[in-house]
């Protein structure tokens, strides 16, 4: 039986204390983008500091880096070696882990490439991250099976993100396999590998580790466009970084984007609003769930 995800959940789950300066609030590396998705970083960045992670690096294919830090001033971004098609190399997991290992949560994906080098990256950065709590999304969480071993040195500390569809790639079935119980999918990748899940749809259904089970249905259809899913991604990633478990995490990340849906579709209209602004209504949401 899954638990709802509403505001009276969210209040006996309080989010750590918003007081202190910028270190106190976390350190967020968004590692993410390609050449061919330059913004899907930019979206995820705006994410995590709009719930008020204090600090926000992107590491980035290099032929982005300097765009990102231009669009989004109040970052660090700094360029990595490249693939051929892109995305970043296995080459430049060095520099990730030398700035992942200082940092309060890691997000890995948004904009990432699906090829063997990026899962080539995330294996890497799986074996070298220490203690942080770790964000897959997108390509990054494609390999899941791959990764099993690497996984279960983070026991309990890693998210990942998938809609049905993404998820039907990870266990290699069908969609209508997913969509014809997607609250025992959850339940059943989670257990299989250690890890938050949060299965993305109109009814998210979100599985922990530890035996918890919740659904949200909070939200509205205008969440349904491109690089919604990347801002969803940045947000857990800055709740994280200023101190919320994986599952706290994953069940404020998803409520808050479904109520910036809800407020957007009643401001802009139920369809054409866009990823960019489900941050901007990030703030006032905080504001009235946790006075």
């Amino acid at each position: 039986m899954s638990e709802a995800v509403d505001a009276a959940l969210l209040a006996r789950m309080p989010l750590p204390p918003a007081a202190g300066g910028k270190e106190e609030r976390g350190r967020i590396l968004v590692v993410a983008g390609s050449r061919d998705v330059p913004g899907a970083a930019l979206l995820a960045g705006m994410g995590a500091l709009r719930v008020g992670a204090g600090k926000l690096q992107f590491q980035a294919p290099a032929s982005i880096a300097l765009a990102l830090g231009i669009a989004m001033p109040e970052a660090m971004s700094v360029g990595l070696p490249e693939t051929a098609a892109g995305g970043i190399s296995p080459d430049a997991a060095a520099a990730v882990l030398e700035r992942a290992n200082q940092c309060s949560a890691v997000l890995i994906g948004p904009g990432f490439v699906n090829d063997d080098a990026t899962g080539n990256l995330v294996a890497a950065l799986l074996a070298g991250i220490r203690d942080c709590p770790i964000v897959l999304d997108a390509a990054a969480m494609m390999r899941l099976k791959d990764h099993a071993d690497l996984l279960a040195r983070h026991s309990g500390r890693v998210i990942v993100t998938p809609h049905a569809g993404e998820m039907a790639g990870i266990l290699d079935v069908g969609k209508d396999e997913i969509e014809a119980d997607p609250a025992e999918t959850a339940r059943r990748v989670s257990d299989r590998f250690g890890i938050v899940v949060i299965l993305k749809g109109a009814c998210s259904f979100i599985a922990a580790p530890d035996g918890r089970n919740y659904s949200c249905t909070h939200g509205h259809p205008g969440l349904g466009t491109s690089g919604s899913g990347d801002t969803l991604a940045g947000i857990i990633a800055g709740l994280l970084g200023r101190g919320a478990s994986p599952t706290e995490a994953a069940l404020w990340g998803v409520y808050l984007h479904g109520e910036a849906g809800n407020r957007l579709a009643a401001s802009r209209g139920p369809l054409g609003y866009l990823a960019r602004e489900i941050p901007g209504e990030i703030p006032a949401v905080l504001g009235e769930l946790c006075g």
